[in-house]
């Protein structure tokens, strides 16, 4: 039998496993089965607790919903931390875990988690075009590559024609880019929408999507820190950074709910 959590931060869900002992051999194929929505569980990607490899306290897997493992998940990793607090009876105010973009910081406010990101490399403005309205799109890498680009009619946008679109532009090739949609509605104040690579449709949160939006706003307005980021889910989180000049920026940090939504047990026969 397989033991699993069901968590969401935002509206973004993950299936959560503790595998500390290392019993859960999972293929790419049943995990994809576990997120399929009609036939398994119903996930954006799957969250499995592992011991730490390098000086951490624990290690994270995050695998995407097509089975594919991805380097990291904002969203999934405040989800991660509460649940790690969760293993520890809500005893933990800080923890620490690896992750394939670098070790990240988890701390506990009641039922929000703030993370620390790694820093964000590889950002570059007006990276390319996007889209029948020539839209531009920035870039930058806040843990997994983000494509951002600004909107005037957000709610308006077919998401998944333009949002693919930029997922599989050739600027962004061969490994592609998550695609982020932005509208200002106030300095330091975002609306997203975005696509997800590896779920390859909208889902209704994406932390490091946020964080990559919020430094792409910055770098065009100067706002300051922190910035509100509402998502498609309907939430409200703050990323809050640091600026070093140009291109630089550490302390990048994401605070927001994480839930339990439920836990069961399944037999794979798959």
């Amino acid at each position: 039998m397989l033991k699993f959590w069901k968590m969401n931060g935002a509206g973004n869900d993950f299936v959560v496993l503790d595998n500390r002992d290392g019993e859960n051999s999972l293929s790419g194929a049943q995990i994809e089965r576990l997120c399929n929505r009609q036939r398994g569980v119903g996930a954006d990607g799957l969250l499995a607790v592992e011991p730490a490899q390098n000086g951490a306290d624990f290690r994270m897997r995050y695998y995407n919903a097509d089975g594919g493992e991805a380097e990291m998940c904002g969203n999934g990793a405040r989800c991660f931390g509460r649940f790690l607090n969760f293993l520890h009876d809500g005893s933990l105010e800080k923890t620490t875990f690896e992750t394939i973009a670098g070790v990240i910081t988890a701390e506990f406010f009641g039922e929000n988690v703030r993370v620390q990101l790694s820093p964000p490399f590889d950002l570059k403005m007006e990276a390319t075009h996007v889209g029948d309205a020539n839209l531009t799109a920035h870039s930058v890498n806040t843990g997994v590559p983000h494509a951002v680009v600004f909107v005037d009619d957000l709610p308006g946008l077919d998401i998944v024609k333009v949002g693919a679109a930029t997922r599989y532009h050739d600027y962004f090739a061969p490994k592609g880019t998550n695609a982020n949609f932005v509208q200002v509605n106030a300095p330091g104040d975002l609306s997203i929408r975005t696509y997800e690579r590896g779920v390859e449709n909208e889902t209704l949160a994406c932390g490091t999507g946020m964080a990559a939006c919020a430094i792409i706003h910055h770098q065009l307005t100067g706002a300051a820190s922190p910035i509100k980021v509402t998502v498609a889910g309907g939430d409200t989180l703050e990323i809050g950074f640091e600026h070093l000049g140009d291109d630089r920026y550490e302390n990048v940090t994401l605070l927001g709910p994480a839930d339990f939504t439920f836990e069961g047990q399944l037999t794979l026969d798959f």
